[in-house]
């Protein structure tokens, strides 16, 4: 159940972010994929909630979070908001685009981390070698250049079902409520919106440097290119691990709720038994 009153916001020089705030104990971020919001969450927040404080925002131009109007990194937002709310170090779990903001984050607010989980993704510098994946952005490209709002949505949704299984294969509640929070945030933009994102450099060649413990949970059937550079991280962080959520692709925390957090949770445990 999603309690309205967890939902805050958080007044920036360009704008307010959106993010949910629930529950006392260490502080846990979970942190959204591309184009989808907190809500992608809302099966494990409560949850989690039981024994941690659970944040999970929505990043900018993404839900309910202002777009941009000025250049800006997702780390550096991430970063603001757990100094507004005096959060940290905090354990970051990302999904997508979420992880590469949390890896993101360890390198360039590295007393803000505490620990890291990815999924589907190493760092904010993805490479793409996959056919499957090469498809679905080149079909992307062809919605953009149309103007085909819907089109693109569809071809994003894909991701879903990974390239080994159809839509129609995937629980149909999950297809829908990614296929609306994509609707959510696609139709908060244009096609000729400056890009206003500044990445973070050198992300794989700094990765070396991350000290806190880092988790890939991957989906079992996502893309190889998706599990191949969460596993690539993990082999380059001082203290990384590699685990899989099985039958799951691109987004196992919602597919397989509950055995992502039995992963997750044991990673914490660990987490903690270490600082002790």
């Amino acid at each position: 159940m999603i309690d309205a009153s967890d939902v805050c916001s958080f007044d920036t020089r360009d704008g307010s972010l959106v993010y949910r705030d629930t529950g006392a104990g260490q502080p846990l971020v979970l942190l959204h994929g591309g184009f989808l919001d907190h809500h992608m969450w809302d099966d494990q927040i409560q949850v989690l909630a039981r024994d941690h404080r659970v944040i999970a925002p929505d990043a900018r131009g993404h839900g309910g979070s202002a777009n941009a109007g000025e250049p800006f990194r997702q780390t550096d937002d991430l970063a603001a908001l757990l100094r507004h709310l005096g959060v940290g170090p905090a354990v970051l779990v990302g999904v997508s685009m979420g992880g590469g903001i949390a890896v993101d984050t360890a390198l360039e607010h590295p007393g803000l981390v505490r620990a890291v989980v990815v999924s589907g993704v190493g760092t904010s510098e993805p490479e793409f070698q996959d056919p499957w994946v090469h498809e679905i952005r080149a079909e992307q490209a062809r919605a953009l250049a149309a103007g085909d709002a819907g089109r693109w949505v569809e071809a994003f949704v894909r991701l879903a079902a990974g390239p080994h299984r159809t839509l129609d294969d995937v629980d149909q509640e999950v297809v829908h409520r990614i296929r609306e929070m994509t609707w959510r945030t696609v139709s908060k933009h244009t096609g000729a919106e400056p890009e206003r994102l500044v990445p973070v450099s050198d992300t794989w060649a700094r990765a070396a440097t991350i000290r806190v413990p880092v988790l890939a949970i991957n989906g079992g059937i996502d893309s190889d290119d998706h599990i191949g550079m969460a596993e690539r991280l993990v082999r380059t962080v001082a203290d990384g691990r590699a685990t899989t959520v099985e039958g799951t692709a691109h987004y196992p925390n919602m597919e397989r709720p509950d055995a992502f957090d039995d992963i997750l949770r044991s990673f914490l445990r660990t987490v903690s038994a270490q600082e002790n």
